[in-house]
């Protein structure tokens, strides 16, 4: 089966699940002939929905043998065996989800599809839940007093109620994985697949026939001698809703909420938040894109649109939000630097730049060492054998990066790389 098939079957499935119709979406993903860490990690939620606990294990232990990096996977596996009582065998996957945390607060699984935030201290609390079971009430208690401090605001009553029955030795709640959340294809990929008329269907734009109703040319006219010498009016453009912009950078969504845009492209700004997220319309669709990636335009009759100079150069810059800024070619690291601090009203002095294109020549580019060979089950993911050099090209979250093997560029688990010293030399 072609990527393009499993991706169509994929995005089918959800859009099922979406409309309440589980039976179908199980079917569809069950169809798929070799489905990736993701699919099976869906399967497995639509059985474990159906309490099909037997299939709901076979599905996650497929999740897990595709990607034994996937901590969301162990976590529900965990949650399976629990629910068959097989405590040992839950404890040691959601220690499996513990590690691969890596001492992290938590995991953010938005950029690969997946609308959920896995919590350290809630895999904490449920092998704090399962040491109970086991009758070993202190390992209970060393776990929940490890996840109190690993705990978010949110999640403060949860720690502190378990610690309470835990010292009156009594069990309290799992915390379970919301079954209706999915991994969902990329929105990008699934736009390419709807089928586009790009001639559209012949239309009168213009004609000399006043009031004229013909719906295809008009009729040749006898021409007109010695008609008026007055140069015609020119014509007005038609007023557009909100401000037109040019798109500087590729955006690709991560959410339905959002719009895929490419350089180049003229959308226009419906309404600009406070947030850095402006609301566009391109093409009769509606979304979010960061405002950062904008540049305003005027399309009145005798505007053009900016040619960017040959003195002048565009970076891209990654902060808790992107934003762009125009320097002349050549500039000193200081003026970078300057122009960087006035666009985000910092001191100059607290700013490092940490990425190769922006470094001072003595700087040295971020490389890794991969530590294990990665077969990338999407598109987007980066494949690399064990010992092969990435060099780093952004930070994604704190799981997953972007990088360069060879001539290849795309994203991998953190997990799986070592970060080489200054030097060029392995770590011991």
């Amino acid at each position: 089966m072609s990527f393009l098939d499993t991706l169509r079957q994929w995005d089918e499935a959800v859009t099922c699940v979406d409309k309440k119709n589980q039976p179908e979406a199980l079917r569809i993903f069950l169809a798929i002939a070799e489905p990736n860490s993701k699919i099976y990690f869906n399967i497995g939620c639509l059985h474990l929905l159906d309490k099909d606990l037997d299939a709901a294990e076979k599905a996650f232990d497929g999740s897990i043998r595709k990607d034994e990096h996937l901590a969301v996977a162990f976590f529900q596996r965990g949650i399976t065996f629990y629910k068959r009582e097989r405590f040992e065998e839950s404890l040691g996957d959601f220690t499996n989800a513990y590690k691969a945390l890596r001492g992290n607060q938590l995991i953010d699984y938005k950029a690969l599809g997946l609308r959920y935030k896995l919590f350290a201290c809630e895999v904490l609390h449920n092998m704090a839940l399962i040491e109970a079971h086991l009758g070993n009430w202190k390992n209970a208690q060393e776990n929940l007093m490890n996840a109190r401090d690993y705990k978010t605001e949110s999640k403060l009553n949860l720690i502190d109620n378990a610690l309470q029955s835990i010292l009156k030795q009594k069990l309290f709640k799992l915390v379970e994985f919301p079954t209706s959340k999915l991994f969902r294809p990329n929105k990008n990929y699934v736009a390419q697949l709807e089928k586009k008329d790009y001639l559209g269907k012949a239309k009168v734009v213009a004609s000399v026939i006043p009031q004229d109703h013909f719906s295809g040319f008009a009729p040749l006219q006898p021409q007109v001698h010695d008609g008026p010498m007055t140069p015609k009016e020119p014509e007005v453009f038609r007023a557009l809703e909100g401000k037109a912009h040019m798109v500087l950078f590729e955006f690709i969504p991560e959410t339905s909420d959002e719009l895929a845009v490419v350089p180049g492209n003229i959308v226009f700004v419906l309404q600009k938040g406070t947030d850095n997220w402006a609301s566009v319309i391109f093409n009769g669709r509606k979304g979010l894109v960061p405002y950062n990636y904008l540049q305003p335009l005027d399309i009145s009759p005798t505007s053009k649109i900016p040619k960017s100079k040959d003195n002048q150069c565009m970076v891209k810059i990654h902060f808790t939000f992107n934003f762009a800024i125009s320097i002349p070619m050549g500039s000193s690291y200081q003026v970078l630097i300057d122009k960087i601090s006035e666009k985000l009203k910092m001191e100059a002095t607290s700013l490092i730049l940490r990425y190769n294109t922006l470094l001072p020549p003595q700087e040295p580019q971020i490389c890794f060492t991969a530590l294990h060979t990665y077969e990338s089950s999407n598109p987007e993911d980066l494949s690399f054998e064990e010992g092969d050099e990435i060099v780093l090209l952004s930070r994604i979250n704190q799981d997953w990066l972007e990088g360069q093997c060879g001539e290849k560029t795309g994203i991998f688990p953190a997990s799986f790389v070592e970060e080489k010293p200054a030097n060029g030399s392995n770590k011991d």
